[in-house]
This record gives structure tokens, C-alpha cells and sequence, in this order.
């Protein structure tokens, strides 16, 4: 049962230009993975008012929201969601000024390393083929071929919904480690983020990202839907290479399988359900601590 005041008021926004919005959107088409039934109310916000005009709509008719920027690191139920996602798609603006860049949550980070390649900029290179979101990526601290958003942040916006106010996090409060940051825990939702990057050779940056291309496209299993790497690091071990040892690259529980070109990858392989992937990260954590006696820690998030 759809809700006839909160849509009439989407409507409007939508004429007034701040959102658009879609109704029973399956979430398979919304992630990485390709994994997930409806979401009641997919809406994407246009401008900052648009995601106070969602903060507000949904808190007024009671409706259930959750924040995601692409999904590239989430596993949706099966089920679907009974309530409402804000998707940051459209957040996507982009301003550069000399080394500086200020980018809305919602831009694809390949596409914001493509773009400041084609300006000169230096810094972002390790972004590219990452299929996550700005905002995503700081939330988790993103990072890959040494390179992660901590060493080019330099501020992020953000409104926190249990206040109702907007705030800033500068350098050392974004609280960076591995795979982590200050906004992990909160009701913080970032809006834009400013990076600082340095000056270089478009060229020189360009082969670069084309190696980290290559590379990816040769270890990880590209041609299937997956949320990127299944488990964290553990320290003093690789992750990957630890399923592998165990004897569970291949290894699937109906569609949801090992990735059998890199063994830190659980794919999709054609109509795995969350469960599925469920059933198999618990398979896998529970071998490996049954050989190694250490809880490896889940990357994937479970919505």
C-alpha cells in the first residue's frame, strides 16, 4: 500500500525540481551484485534541498529511509525494503580550482579520477575502476594500489540527522584507518567532499590509471556481478589467499560461488540470492577460523 500524501508530495518536489523518484524499484538494479528485490521508494535527490525535502517527507509520514550511494559494496535483501532509499546519484557536481576540487557525494569515483586526469591532476589515480561513489568511498575510506581517500581529503560536508543541522569534518577528524572513518556508526550523511591534489603529467597519469585498469581486469572477475572484495585484510595475512589455501576458490552455494580468478571475490553467477551469499560468507569465515583460529571481518555490508 503506497502512501497518497507522502507521493503527492514527491510529486511536487519533483516538479520544483529537487528529486526524482521511482516506485517499487528492484534493488538488483541498484547494486553492484545484481542481488535484491523492491525498495518501496528509490529517491534520488537533485540539489542539497532535495535531501532536506527527503529528511523531511519521510520523517513526517513515518517511513523508514536509509542512505546509499552506488551500491557497489552491498548485498540487499531479498525481500526488498519496505520503505525508503536515498540514492546519492545526482549529488554529482563538480568544481575545480587549481589543485582543489570540490565534488558532490553522489559522482562515481572512476568518473572524478577521469576527469582530473584530463586536468592534470595527480593524486586520484587509484580510484579509477573503483565502482563506488565519492561519498561511499569516504565513508569507508576506499583505497586500492596503495592509494586511499585519506591521503587526499581535505574536507567533507555533511548533514547529521539527528541534530538537523549541517557540519564539516576537516584532516585528522574524518578519523581515517583501513576501511574505516569518523562517519561509519552516525547519522551523518556526507554532501560534498573538497580533495587536494597535485599538479602532474596527463599523460603520465593516464598510463597509470590504464595500468591499474589492466591490472584489475587481469586478477579480479570483472565479467560478474560481485560487491568487490568479499572480507577485509587481517593482519599479517591476505585474505584472499587464505580462502584459497582452504580449498574454497570455486567452492558455491547455488549461484553465489568463490570467485575462481581471485578467491577474496564472491560473485554472482547468474541468479545467486542474498542467502546464498549469506550461507557462503559464513561457510568461508567459519573454515578459515577453523584452520587459522581468526575471525575474518566481512567488507560486503548487509543492508
Amino acid at each position: 500500500m503506497f502512501h497518497e500524501e507522502f507521493i503527492k508530495r514527491l510529486d511536487e518536489a519533483q516538479r520544483q525540481g529537487l528529486l526524482t523518484y521511482q516506485r517499487e524499484k528492484p534493488l538488483s538494479k541498484c547494486s553492484s551484485f545484481r542481488i535484491g528485490g523492491p525498495v518501496r521508494y528509490a529517491l534520488y535527490p537533485a540539489t542539497e534541498e532535495g535531501v532536506l525535502e527527503i529528511f523531511r517527507l519521510t520523517a513526517e509520514h513515518s517511513i523508514p529511509l536509509r542512505v546509499v550511494g552506488s551500491g557497489s559494496n552491498i548485498l540487499f535483501p531479498d525481500e526488498g525494503v519496505d520503505g525508503a532509499i536515498l540514492f546519492t546519484r545526482d549529488l554529482s557536481f563538480v568544481n575545480i580550482e587549481g589543485t582543489t576540487i570540490k565534488a558532490g557525494a553522489g559522482i562515481g569515483l572512476t568518473t572524478l579520477a577521469s576527469l582530473v586526469q584530463k586536468e592534470g591532476l595527480s593524486g586520484l589515480e587509484f580510484g579509477y575502476g573503483i565502482p563506488g561513489s565519492l561519498g561511499g568511498g569516504v565513508y569507508m575510506n576506499a583505497g586500492a594500489y596503495d592509494g586511499e581517500l585519506s591521503y587526499v581529503v581535505k574536507k567533507s560536508r555533511y548533514y547529521d540527522r539527528a541534530s538537523g543541522s549541517f557540519g564539516t569534518l576537516s584532516g585528522v577528524e574524518h578519523g581515517f584507518s583501513y576501511r574505516h572513518s569518523a562517519y561509519m556508526g552516525t547519522d551523518k550523511v556526507i554532501l560534498d567532499v573538497e580533495l587536494e591534489l597535485k599538479e602532474g603529467d596527463p599523460a603520465e597519469i593516464r598510463a597509470t590509471m590504464d595500468d591499474y585498469m589492466a591490472r584489475r581486469k587481469s586478477k579480479q572477475p570483472l565479467e560478474y556481478p560481485s560487491a568487490g572484495s568479499a572480507f577485509k585484510r587481517y593482519p599479517g595475512y591476505f585474505t584472499a589467499k587464505l580462502i584459497d589455501e582452504a580449498g574454497l576458490k570455486g567452492y558455491a552455494v547455488g549461484d553465489a560461488a568463490v570467485s575462481e580468478k581471485h578467491a577474496g571475490f564472491v560473485i554472482n553467477k547468474g541468479n545467486a540470492t542474498s542467502a546464498q551469499v549469506k550461507e557462503l560468507m559464513a561457510l568461508i569465515t567459519q573454515r578459515i577460523y577453523e584452520l587459522h583460529g581468526i575471525h575474518i571481518e566481512r567488507e560486503i555490508i548487509y543492508f
